[in-house]
């Protein structure tokens, strides 16, 4: 027998994507309760218990049985437990105990329903205020061969479900975020590694200038032990939830790429808390545009929108969708390269489709038609507002839809209307842009082949 001392949960199936780029296979979501572990997963027994100290470490029962998923190194290894999310013979009693322990956002757990054969997802809100927070209780329901809590959701098996609506709200009062088990503690579905690697003493912080702020937070310059200049963002208080910055943390340890602003770290231990990520010279490319109208080059623009493109690229070929990408966005280095920034909004989704939770905004000026009047993001959604913003690019920071309000861009473009083709824009360039408005395209190729002559 082996002991297995802590892993870190995730479990993130990949779909294709349209840029052509292959993504990588990961092991599928663990099966259905009661049903059998894939062959070749290896199975150990606990030899003590052991009671972590942190989110991303699992607490271990004696005796009880767990599946290895990956050998990091000799002292830590990545395991999920026997029923990984499912917690067998536990009461509705025993699961509100559990869940109003830990009072997280979106804490659930998947048991027993006292329906015979059936099963119910328990979930912790903050919905509704003090007054109305609490749990809700959601039978997982079977319409022939499917199942479902939110109909119009239908999966072949219960943990596609679970896997969707962790990150998906779907219909329901907020996405199932953090499973817990039976001892309680979160278990986090986003973590891939602990936090220790990437936390930063805010001793080695030193504060300058303000950069910019926005709903949730503010953006100071900064330098890390008094030689590296950063930029460091903090939230302001009760403007959002703490789980929600850390989970912007973790998505940004998760991404790698020249054209995103790149994470060098995080101070959690102490309140606020700051997310550090190196710092962009020439500051907001909407600012950056406006500063120099009449300056740049069409070529330069065309390079502004690969640099963007091959981001946007990125974090499709890893499921990520933006939901709100516009050049105010977007960060400029010394070397006038473009990173887009931003990721408060992202969200991880399997099936290229996130439906946001009521009374969520979005920027009208920049989203397609199903996202105003159904809220539903997907990758094309992104694809539309990159078009919006190649529009922005080639007027120079001008303002999509000038002088007209919310209601009137609705009306317009539920209409078939669209914005009109900038001066600074060929023919080719145009056609690039209006197409980002009707049907997904492989855009970073057409830019390319641009960027090599005009017409």
């Amino acid at each position: 027998m082996q002991s297995v001392f802590c892993c870190c949960s995730t479990f993130s199936p990949v779909q294709p994507n349209r840029y052509g780029i292959a993504p990588s296979r990961r092991k599928p979501p663990p099966p259905p309760p009661d049903n059998e572990d894939e062959e070749g997963d290896l199975k150990v027994i606990a030899v003590y218990d052991f009671f972590a100290q942190e989110d991303t470490v699992l607490n271990l029962r004696k005796y009880e049985e767990y599946t290895i998923l990956q050998k990091c190194d000799p002292h830590w290894w990545k395991a999920r437990d026997k029923h990984g999310w499912f917690c067998k013979n536990i009461t509705r009693a025993k699961a509100e105990n559990l869940l109003r322990q830990e009072a997280k956002e979106g804490a659930f757990i998947v048991r027993d329903s006292s329906q015979h054969g059936m099963y119910t997802v328990s979930v912790y809100t903050k919905a509704g205020g003090d007054q109305n927070r609490g749990i809700r209780h959601y039978h997982i329901k079977q319409k022939q061969t499917k199942y479902y809590v939110a109909e119009k959701h239908l999966f072949d098996t219960i943990p596609e479900l679970i896997d969707y609506h962790q990150h998906n709200a779907g219909g329901l009062v907020t996405r199932f975020r953090y499973p817990i088990g039976p001892m309680g503690r979160c278990i986090p579905a986003t973590a891939s590694f602990s936090f220790e690697k990437w936390e930063i003493n805010p001793s080695d912080l030193t504060f300058m200038k303000q950069l910019g702020s926005g709903q949730f937070g503010v953006v100071r310059l900064g330098k890390f032990r008094a030689k590296h200049k950063v930029a460091i963002k903090t939230v302001y208080e009760g403007a959002m939830s703490e789980e929600d910055f850390i989970e912007e943390a973790k998505i940004m340890m998760n991404l790698s790429h020249p054209n995103l602003v790149q994470l060098h770290g995080v101070c959690t231990q102490q309140r606020p808390i700051y997310i550090v990520t190196e710092f962009m010279e020439n500051g907001c490319l909407l600012n950056y545009l406006r500063q120099r109208q009449g300056r740049l080059q069409k070529d330069a623009l065309l390079s502004i929108c690969e640099d963007v493109c091959e981001g946007m690229a990125y974090l499709e070929e890893n499921h990520f969708i933006h939901r709100d990408l516009a050049a105010r966005n977007c960060l400029v280095t010394e070397k006038n390269m473009v990173k887009v920034s931003d990721f408060g909004m992202t969200r991880y989704v399997l099936d290229d489709e996130y439906t946001s939770s009521t009374g969520s905004k979005f920027p009208v000026k920049w989203s397609p038609p199903e996202v105003f009047h159904f809220s539903k993001f997907s990758s094309k959604s992104d694809v539309w507002s990159f078009g919006v913003l190649m529009w922005e690019v080639f007027t120079e920071g001008r303002m999509p839809f000038e002088n007209k309000s919310n209601a009137e861009v609705v009306d317009e473009i539920s209409r078939g209307e669209r914005l009109y083709r900038p001066s600074q824009a060929s023919r080719l360039v145009y056609q690039i842009m209006y197409s980002c408005w009707f049907c997904g395209i492989t855009i970073c190729a057409e830019l390319s082949d641009l960027s090599e002559g005009w017409d």
